[in-house]
């Protein structure tokens, strides 16, 4: 890994003590269209999105096949294959779309092992670094979808397990089927709700991706902490928000999305950011401004 590059900046975790990644990567959510359903606006912006990010030094890159759906995979395969050595791309199974914004649950295990042969074949992959469960569908045992991909694992067909948006029960409860690596929950410095996934990953040392990183609410707003803060150390309120983040924890592994390049290095300026801690204390009292 190149550790002079800005992602190198956020430090580095090594998911399941093995697969080591710079903690700042991106999410490839939003290179698809509108609604995140269909090809993007600018598909050749996209494509130089993506191939800016092995040179910030991103090496993990996290997308799921319901993203377009199927065109983040196609864009990253696109873009990056043959990957470069180190390149960690984690994707997600579990959703299925039925138009723009729409993200009905399937968790039928049938359906979860056509979703990963689908990713395999559109990443152009023997085997996924990190597939994780997009939602735990209440229609299914817990023991059946997690079992899916405790089959896969053993097949050799993906590395590492994860799970998004999960309580501390159901993380426990998954960890009886299979090891998990990580938990990709909605967090952020103005949303705070999975504080106790949080505090079971860092206990565990499984990491966190935070989805939604850079949503920051009242807290940015003309006057608000994260406004002032910016305007202090002449930076954006965003890059204070992963700032933010990183410190919190050194388990966390945030992936900020975006479909522009102009963006994306503007993020990845957030790695450089070191928070005092007067002003970590003061962004965690101004939780739910």
């Amino acid at each position: 890994m190149n550790e002079q590059t800005p992602a190198a900046r956020s430090g580095t975790f090594r998911i399941a003590g093995e697969l080591e990644v710079f903690r700042l990567g991106y999410g490839a959510m939003q290179i698809t269209g509108p609604g995140i359903w269909g090809a993007p606006r600018d598909h050749e912006e996209s494509l130089r999105v993506l191939r800016r990010c092995p040179e910030l030094g991103i090496n993990l890159i996290d997308t799921a096949d319901s993203y377009g759906p199927h065109i983040s995979e196609e864009l990253i395969a696109e873009a990056l294959y043959p990957y470069a050595d180190g390149l960690v791309i984690a994707t997600k199974a579990g959703l299925t779309r039925t138009g723009p914004n729409q993200w009905p649950v399937n968790g039928d295990p049938a359906y979860l092992r056509q979703c990963l042969d689908g990713s395999l074949k559109r990443l152009k992959r023997d085997a996924i670094d990190l597939y994780q469960l997009h939602r735990i569908d209440d229609k299914f045992p817990l023991e059946d979808q997690v079992g899916v991909f405790a089959e896969a694992q053993k097949a050799g067909k993906i590395r590492f397990i994860g799970l998004s948006e999960v309580t501390t029960d159901q993380l426990a409860a998954a960890q009886k089927v299979a090891p998990i690596s990580t938990v990709q929950n909605r967090y952020n410095v103005a949303d705070r709700e999975w504080e106790s996934v949080v505090e079971a990953c860092e206990a565990q040392n499984i990491g966190f991706l935070p989805w939604f990183p850079l949503a920051t609410g009242n807290l940015a707003k003309p006057g608000g902490p994260l406004d002032m803060m910016a305007k202090k150390r002449d930076v954006t309120p965003s890059q204070v928000a992963l700032a933010w983040l990183l410190h919190r924890s050194p388990v966390m592994l945030p992936i900020p999305g975006t479909s522009s390049v102009q963006h994306l290095e503007e993020n990845m300026r957030g790695a450089s950011l070191r928070l005092s801690d007067s002003e970590m204390a003061e962004l965690n009292n101004a939780k739910g401004e």
